[in-house]
């Protein structure tokens, strides 16, 4: 059995009660040593379609690899984001202001599910920033919030080009 170490994580760590929970969380690798250490969420929204959250997943890596070297346990988790470049002048573009709500509500539930201790909030993109802070203060665990940056510049015929550039 797990004793308490005063973090909120106890909530699914600690006590006879929390033995399923502690095997699906060797399931997923945690040693029990690690049971005793706070669960720091790295919360991202990397995927394959918008380009300004092709950085997250090398992010999250360095990210979860500082959490492990303070002395923390990385959870890595996803959510949504629209590209609204990709999206606009489409049906799409109807999706991209109440996608704010989604991410912020899925982050929420992803947060207070699992009990974690804090967070590092990775942030790109118009909507996807906003939504994450939402979340963010709804929770009040400790957390950082890091931007990754502005995209990289394109090229074309050996200039670079931004997308303000490409519309003119």
């Amino acid at each position: 059995m797990i004793q308490g170490k005063g973090l909120r994580s106890d909530e699914v760590t600690a006590g006879m009660d929390k033995a399923t929970s502690r095997s699906l969380l060797h399931s997923l690798g945690v040693k029990r040593e690690e049971l005793r250490k706070p669960f720091i969420a790295v919360v991202s929204s990397f995927n394959e379609i918008v380009p300004g959250c092709m950085p997250l997943r090398d992010l999250a890596a360095e990210v979860k690899e500082g959490i492990r070297k303070g002395g923390g346990v990385p959870f890595e988790f996803n959510t949504i984001g629209v590209c609204d470049g990709i999206a606009q002048g489409t049906e799409g573009m109807k999706y991209s202001l109440p996608s704010r709500d989604i991410i912020a509500y899925s982050v929420e539930i992803m947060l207070q599910a699992h009990s974690f201790d804090g967070a590092v909030f990775l942030l790109s993109c118009d909507k996807i920033t906003p939504g994450m802070l939402m979340a963010m203060t709804r929770v009040n665990i400790p957390s950082i919030a890091v931007a990754v940056g502005v995209m990289a510049d394109g090229e074309f015929k050996g200039e670079k080009i931004t997308t303000s550039l490409m519309r003119e």
